[in-house]
């Protein structure tokens, strides 16, 4: 009984997801996103340490824009007509998803860019000739 319950809260929580991805045009951005990081990240075989970083701020942004999603939500549940009340949690809402976005990209940036600037180290050392014999 406890592990069909168990069960049952994962597959509410991946109809969640679902809906999440099917109704929000940024948390399909967030996707795309994740998966070119992911991408780069095997591409450049990032250490274990930057994983750790990669992942904490790609779980971080989806976590909060589920909760973006799901205060909206709820909010337009509860009070359908606009309120300046409910205008402003949403507001603070959608500025907690830009504001761990944001983060994620600084973590982008600390964890890629001495990757992109070896590789193009290596490029163009590679292109300009020797000029000691």
């Amino acid at each position: 009984m406890i592990l069909i319950r168990r069960l049952q809260s994962f597959a509410y929580a991946l109809q969640g997801l679902a809906f999440l991805l099917r109704t929000q045009p940024n948390a399909r951005v967030h996707l795309l996103a994740a998966l070119l990081v992911c991408a780069a990240g095997v591409y450049f075989g990032l250490s274990r340490a930057e994983w750790l970083w990669v992942v904490a701020a790609i779980v971080l942004v989806w976590s909060a824009e589920a909760f973006n999603t799901a205060l909206e939500l709820l909010a337009d549940a509860l009070h359908p007509e606009w309120h300046p009340a409910i205008g402003r949690a949403k507001d603070m809402a959608a500025a907690a998803v830009l504001i761990v976005a944001v983060g994620a990209a600084v973590i982008g940036m600390l964890v890629f860019v001495p990757h992109l600037a070896s590789m193009g180290q290596r490029a163009f050392a590679a292109s300009v000739p020797c000029l000691i014999p």
